[in-house]
């Protein structure tokens, strides 16, 4: 049986997601740290679609090891994970001087050790079969320098990187592998996150638009996608300008005189 991995699924994007493959009858495994708001998506999930199989999985994504169990149950129930959602993360806007380093650590272990550990075990099996799709979130805030939220920034620019990279290797066994660059989204992010400096000078679109964005560029096979056209022209002027300018404009966006 085929089956759509989604991390981070409880809430925010990944439970959009899990909406819109559980109304286009795609069996499901659910991954969140969150077993309450986990037992209630699955519950939600199953009034949209009673007929679909759901697994759920509680688990921190920063646990490698968390992970390779979940894996291997997975193969020993005989499943196929022919898409997988790379959903889960979280951001964390502070200075450098006074950052928790093991929160930052913590970051990168759920927004990029996770994420690679998972494309290497579904991205094999998915290229034997050649069939599969991948989805993994980036930001536009992969594509710039981040001052104050350093980290996250970082974090996404390898997402993007791995992800545009891979994409290019599998596509010869029919995998596809979409990046997501979103900006701002209505999500728990920015309360985690502590940057409502930044948000309220933008007006976020809803996850289940931006999910809904990325599950038909996938069904297109598209590599990468970033949502909105303002988004799309302040990535391309980056490319443009200086990059010191970049990273002072984007410092003052980020936190008030900065």
């Amino acid at each position: 049986m085929e089956y759509t991995l989604i991390t981070g699924a409880a809430s925010g994007l990944g439970n959009s997601f899990a909406k819109l493959y559980a109304k286009d009858k795609e069996n499901l495994i659910l991954v969140d740290i969150n077993e309450e708001k986990l037992q209630k998506a699955t519950e939600e999930l199953k009034t949209i679609n009673s007929e679909i199989d759901i697994l759920t999985y509680v688990a921190d994504v920063s646990n490698i090891d968390r992970l390779k169990e979940i894996v291997k149950d997975i193969d020993d129930k005989n499943l196929f994970v022919s898409r997988l959602i790379n959903s889960a993360g979280f951001g964390d806007r502070e200075d450098f001087l006074k950052m928790n380093i093991d929160k930052q650590i913590k970051m990168t272990e759920v927004n990029c050790n996770a994420l690679l550990y998972l494309c290497h075990a579904f991205g094999t099996k998915m290229a034997m079969a050649r069939n599969g799709h991948i989805i993994n979130v980036s930001s536009i805030a992969g594509f710039i320098p981040g001052p104050y939220m350093c980290t996250y920034h970082a974090t996404k620019g390898y997402v993007y990187l791995l992800s545009e990279s891979i994409a290019y290797e599998l596509k010869k066994f029919d995998v596809k592998v979409l990046t997501l660059c979103p900006g701002p989204f209505n999500s728990n992010f920015v309360k985690e996150a502590h940057n409502d400096f930044t948000f309220k000078k933008i007006k976020p679109l809803e996850s289940s638009e931006v999910a809904l964005k990325a599950y038909k560029a996938s069904k297109k096979g598209k590599r990468i996608l970033i949502t909105g056209m303002k988004n799309k022209l302040t990535i391309f002027i980056t490319r443009l300008a200086p990059r010191r300018l970049i990273t002072m404009v984007s410092a003052k966006n980020m936190k008030p005189n900065a």
